[in-house]
């Protein structure tokens, strides 16, 4: 066998080790077989905003359409300095799509046409039992005890394993230099801009919350996001969800999503 076949075999190999790994996670064995928890390697200030379990919740209710959404958008692409690639090579944190996207499992056909043509906001889900979090193989990507799926883009290799981990479609691979598209100076100076080579999504803005500020998006929706601890009965999350009807995304994958949709 000679030595570019042997690569093939090997790299194929891996990579499908990474998406059966990321899939048990998918087929109800989840609670056996959880992220390993690992320490926040944010520095926490004085007035840093704290949990149990950070979830978010999303008044889809409250937007009118798409243009609702842009300030959001703008705000997290600002505050973490996600450039604007042309084709389809851009870079997702915080996105928009349709319902039978967002919500395959929740789909049929007579729901009504107002619900099925709105757009709906994507991000990451920050799962409980993340199967993104299992296959990577170097810990660039974790969970953090207060239930946020952070990364370390020092540590990424770019293997994208956790791509395929998740059912999601919320990381994003810059298979460009990302930088070349960013202004200069950049938006936000004090958050690092990633390189060509790395898995970059979004992180619930932990180094925002460890300052004491609410995510970007949520400062921004006026409202219209709530985000709290899940495990504090009297946090405005847990309000809301008990006074309203709410769905996830796919979860009957078992992954337990944080990010709450009122529809």
């Amino acid at each position: 066998m000679n030595t570019s076949r042997r690569s093939f075999l090997k790299v194929a190999g891996l990579s499908a080790f990474a998406l059966s790994s990321g899939m048990a996670s998918l087929a109800g064995t989840a609670g056996a077989a959880r992220a390993q928890i690992a320490p926040g390697r944010y520095e926490k200030g004085e007035h840093a905003l704290t949990a149990k379990r950070w979830a978010m919740v999303i008044d889809t209710r409250l937007f009118r359409g798409p243009e609702d959404y842009e300030p959001l958008i703008e705000a997290c692409h600002k505050v973490h300095n996600v450039p604007h690639i042309p084709g389809n090579q851009d870079i997702k944190w915080f996105w928009l799509d349709k319902y039978d996207h967002v919500f395959p499992d929740d789909m049929n056909a007579h729901i009504n046409d107002k619900t099925r043509q709105a757009s709906y906001p994507l991000l990451c889900n920050h799962c409980t039992n993340p199967p993104c979090v299992r296959v990577c193989p170097t810990q660039a990507t974790y969970r953090m005890e207060d239930g946020i799926v952070a990364m370390d883009y020092h540590r990424c290799i770019g293997c994208r394993f956790c791509m395929a981990g998740c059912p999601y479609g919320a990381r994003s691979f810059n298979f460009v230099d990302p930088r070349k598209y960013l202004s200069d100076p950049v938006p936000n100076p004090t958050f690092p801009t990633r390189m060509i080579g790395v898995v970059e999504k979004c992180t619930f803005c932990a180094e925002r919350l460890a300052a004491g500020q609410m995510p970007a998006c949520v400062e921004a929706a006026g409202g219209k996001i709530l985000f709290g601890d899940l495990e504090d009965p009297n946090s405005t999350v847990r309000q809301a969800l008990a006074a309203n009807y709410s769905i996830r995304r796919k979860p009957n994958l078992g992954t337990q999503p944080g990010v709450y949709y009122l529809i």
